[in-house]
């Protein structure tokens, strides 16, 4: 019973992986913003690139996110049931 309860306050207590999501974050808000400056200036080029590395930064976040965060909960779970 006492490894279960170490197991669970490990599971609560941790907090690896959450500053990993950070850097495509930014990725995708400086894509924004290259987006906006496009747009507003009418160039193509710039409003194309921004909207391609908003759209990448928007989905590596959430890639890094699962990898990062949901990968070791899923295997403390794991830990848990067995």
């Amino acid at each position: 019973m006492r490894h279960a309860r170490a197991i669970l306050r490990a599971a609560n207590d941790d907090e690896r992986g959450h500053g990993a999501p950070l850097v495509p974050a930014l990725a995708g808000a400086a894509g924004a913003i290259v987006l906006a400056i496009g747009v507003a200036a009418d160039s193509d080029v710039a409003a194309i690139i921004g909207g391609i590395v908003l759209a990448v930064g928007l989905l590596a976040t959430t890639l890094v996110y699962h990898i990062a965060i949901d990968y070791g909960i899923f295997k403390r779970l794991d830990d848990l049931e067995k």
